[in-house]
Parts: C-alpha cells; sequence; structure tokens
C-alpha cells in the first residue's frame, strides 16, 4: 500500500517539473517533499524521479505517477455515485489530472470548448500529431488520446468523432505569384514555399499527391502553431492545409483562397481511452464525443 502523501509528492514534482515548486504547490516544506520521495523510492526499491532541469520520472516513476492520477479519478466517481460531487464542492487541488494526447488542430478548432465543459478536472495535454498521438497511450503515458487511427490501440477503447476537414489556401497575392492563371501542377508546387507544422506534419505532401499525382518536392516554412500556420498564409509566406473552421472568414472575406476549388483533405479523428479508467471517464468520454459532433463532419 503506498502512502498518498508520497504519491501526492510524486505527482506534483512531475507535474510542476521541481521539489521546490511541488513543496509551494501541496503547501509543505521542500524538505517534506524529500522525506516523502527518499521513502516512496525505499519502498519502490528504484529511483523514480530523474532530478534535472525540469524534473523527469524513471520508468517506474511514471507508472506510479500514472496510478496515483487514476486513484484520484476513482475517487470521483465515488463521489459521483454517492451525489456528493457538486455538493462537496472540492478545492482545485483536490481535482485529478488527466493527461491526454491531442492533435493541435483539434486544440485550436474544437477542443478547448469540450474540456470547459467538464467539470471538477485539471487537464495536462500532450500536443501531438494525430497519426502519432496514439504512441503517447501506448507507452501508458496519457490515459486518452485524439488519433486519426480506427484501430483501438491495445488495452484501450476506441470511438469515432468525426472529419476535421482541411482547405489548401493562400492569400490571393501568393497564389497569383506562384500560381500564375490558377495552375497548380508539379512544378508550381514545387516551386511556391509551402507552410509545414513540423516533422510529423504531411498534410501538405498528401494535399499535393492528390491535386497533381507523386513527384512534389515541397520547400517550407516550419511553423508549430495552428494559429500561425493560418496568420502565415494570411500575410503571403506560403500556403498550407488549414483547418476550415480557422479560415472561414477569411475565405468568405477574400483573404484567403483554396489553390483548386473543392478539393479538401478530410482527417478522420477517433477518441481512444485506457479501458483502466474507461468507467470513470465515461463523463469525459460523452462531452468529447458530443462538442466534436457539433464542428466535425460525420465520418
Amino acid at each position: 500500500m503506498f502512502d498518498p502523501s508520497q504519491l501526492a509528492a510524486l505527482a506534483a514534482i512531475l507535474r510542476h517539473g521541481s521539489f521546490e515548486r511541488a513543496a509551494f504547490a501541496l503547501g509543505v516544506t521542500q524538505s517534506a517533499i524529500s522525506q516523502r520521495m527518499r521513502a516512496l523510492e525505499e519502498q519502490v526499491g528504484t529511483p523514480l524521479i530523474i532530478r534535472a532541469q525540469p524534473c523527469e520520472a524513471t520508468e517506474a516513476g511514471r507508472r506510479l505517477f500514472q496510478h496515483s492520477e487514476e486513484l484520484r479519478l476513482l475517487e470521483q466517481d465515488v463521489r459521483r455515485d454517492l451525489g456528493l460531487l457538486g455538493a462537496m464542492a472540492p478545492r482545485a487541488t483536490d481535482w485529478p489530472t488527466l493527461r491526454l494526447a491531442v492533435n493541435a488542430d483539434s486544440l485550436a478548432t474544437w477542443f478547448v470548448p469540450a474540456m470547459a465543459s467538464i467539470d471538477q478536472v485539471l487537464f495536462d495535454l500532450v500536443i501531438d500529431d494525430q497519426d502519432h498521438s496514439a504512441d503517447w497511450l501506448r507507452r501508458g503515458e496519457v490515459r486518452a488520446a485524439i488519433s486519426s487511427m480506427s484501430e483501438p490501440v491495445r488495452g484501450c477503447d476506441c470511438v469515432a468523432l468525426g472529419r476535421l476537414r482541411y482547405l489548401a489556401t493562400a492569400s490571393p497575392a501568393f497564389r497569383a505569384r506562384w500560381f500564375a492563371d490558377g495552375v497548380v501542377s508539379v512544378e508550381t508546387l514545387s516551386d511556391a514555399p509551402a507552410l509545414t507544422f513540423n516533422a510529423k506534419d504531411d498534410l501538405q505532401r498528401r494535399w499535393a499527391d492528390m491535386a497533381v499525382g507523386h513527384g512534389v518536392t515541397l520547400r517550407s516554412h516550419w511553423l508549430a502553431s495552428s494559429t500561425a500556420f493560418v496568420e502565415a498564409a494570411l500575410c503571403g509566406m506560403g500556403w498550407g492545409m488549414n483547418p476550415v473552421q480557422l479560415i472561414a472568414d477569411a475565405l468568405a472575406e477574400g483573404r484567403l483562397e483554396e489553390l483548386v476549388p473543392d478539393l479538401p483533405l478530410d482527417v478522420p479523428l477517433y477518441w481512444h481511452v485506457s479501458r483502466s479508467v474507461k468507467r470513470q471517464l465515461a463523463p469525459v468520454t460523452d462531452l468529447v464525443v458530443a462538442h466534436a459532433g457539433k464542428v466535425l463532419l460525420p465520418l
């Protein structure tokens, strides 16, 4: 049986990055945090924290951290079953922290309202490409993830969310300069600067293959921000794949144009949730699915 105060110390160190900040968050001395961690590591028989800047978990520490968060989720589930969740009005310090893997464009278009509708939970979001977010679940580092994979991750259930639609867009001036007479070809796409989120982002390449077939070598700016991606397109830096929800006004006002009209790229999204906390996260799953249904296209 693990001491709850020791588990809380471990979680606070990993969440805040240092023993000092963990002590401040828990309202105890740094010495108390160190003593709790020493006792926990002696009980487990292995180091739990890599003392770096910020502190990181060892494999054993990561597993214990997950265990501590699952205990808090279970406690909240009991409160809910007993009708005490609202009546007790626990402080934010008593709320469980839910670690999720979410793609940046979902976060920028529809996921924040979903989070806001979920009461008495703190969120710790890992931002990763939808094609790679499931890897965090496989490693056991998150409890749920938004992924483009339709096949459930091992040990998880999978629920369809919908399709996030992307359009290849650029400013009118950029389009006129690089795609004369609106000609989108292997040559013009190879010449025109593109926008790429990061090394995992292949949406521009996938759309180029759809538009003109294989053979395009993209030259690209790299901007790891959904809002900066749109702003860069508006400023004429390059063309890129932007979610419809982020550019609807700019399209309507003529500040952005599609490179090829009526050639969208739809990315399917699914909610993967660990079966170990499936029941506890059922209210979260219901709200995520409901909010996705308001914005995403049906699969």
